[in-house]
């Protein structure tokens, strides 16, 4: 068996359907108010996001590495569930399940690019966390802007080319049979399983994946966590520890909400219930970039004062016209 099936040199035919029909969520009753409850979770991101780009845009004391790493975040956040969200509401309540093959591809390109950087964005974050607390006076130099923006590029660019390759693959099988994807948007794990041809290929991408995505990010991450607890305890009081810690708080809470039930879904695979899988796997689409503008805007303490600052700006501004109206 060749590994990635390929056609070169041979006169073979693919067979593409005109369009897959997404099935969603089946034996449900009023299954139409989960889709409501994604909405307005996505319009709470949209706000969340869309705030905290502006906040690090218009105060200058935020152009700093680490904001640029938060700012990404926040974009990768508005773009995927703009992504996603808006054509779940039009393929579930406004009853559009057909879905062309051309525009599934696509589909599925930008919900996982978006989902892949997430990943890698909570990479770039706990680096930084890292050497801030590790190494301090080395901070300036080791973490600059070129440095943080290259990073940030060549995760982007990774995970472009990484889900290209998967989409090209597809592209290779031929769907003779059931057209229907269980899942709520073009899911790669259940396009291939419709292929009548050999999908060995898309099945090692499909194992090898979680774990270039998810599981060396998620381990990079924990065992930098490890080497700050490990470092302040041998070097620092425990009250001095844990306020050099609390500065970390933020970033494990979005990890934690990000990867846990990520994991579950794609370690779990065909083990788990078509219905748990797409509620697990649409809640960690939706609910961590709603919940991460949040979480910056309450723990983080730069973020506060530079909301403080815009609305003491703003307040001036219309003290100021008010004035020069009157007079």
């Amino acid at each position: 068996m060749e590994l990635f099936n390929s056609a070169l040199g041979r006169n073979i035919t693919f067979v593409r359907p005109a369009y897959f029909i997404i099935s969603g969520l089946m034996g449900i009753p009023n299954i139409k108010y989960y889709y409501i409850f994604l909405f307005f979770v996505y319009i709470v991101s949209v706000l969340g996001n869309t705030a905290v780009m502006a906040i690090i845009y218009l105060d200058h004391n935020l152009r700093t590495p680490k904001y640029v790493a938060v700012f990404n975040l926040a974009f990768v956040d508005l773009f995927g569930s703009s992504a996603l969200v808006p054509k779940v509401i039009d393929i579930f309540l406004l009853n559009q399940p057909n879905i062309p093959y051309s525009d599934c591809l696509t589909f599925l390109f930008f919900c996982y690019t978006c989902l892949c950087m997430q990943s890698f964005n909570l990479v770039a974050l706990s680096y930084d966390r890292l050497v801030a607390i590790i190494f301090p006076l080395h901070y300036q130099v080791k973490v600059t802007h070129r440095f943080m923006l290259s990073l940030i590029g060549v995760f982007w660019a990774f995970v472009i080319i990484a889900i290209l390759i998967a989409i090209g693959l597809i592209t290779r099988l031929s769907v003779c049979g059931s057209v229907v994807i269980n899942s709520y948007f073009c899911d790669h794990g259940q396009i291939y399983r419709l292929a009548c041809n050999d999908h060995y290929p898309n099945y090692v991408l499909s194992c090898l994946y979680p774990v270039l995505m998810f599981w060396l990010p998620l381990v990079f991450i924990l065992l930098s966590y490890l080497y700050i607890g490990f470092t302040l305890a041998k070097v620092a009081t425990v009250q001095e520890g844990l306020k050099a810690f609390k500065t970390c708080t933020g970033h494990i809470l979005l990890v934690a909400i990000y990867f846990i039930p990520l994991l579950i879904t794609f370690t779990l695979m065909e083990n788990i219930h078509p219905n748990a899988r797409i509620i697990n796997l649409s809640l960690t689409s939706v609910i961590p970039p709603m919940l991460n503008p949040i979480i910056y805007v309450l723990q983080t303490q730069e973020i506060k004062e530079s909301l403080k600052r815009l609305l003491k700006i703003k307040r001036k501004l219309k003290i100021t016209m008010a004035k020069s109206t009157i007079m």
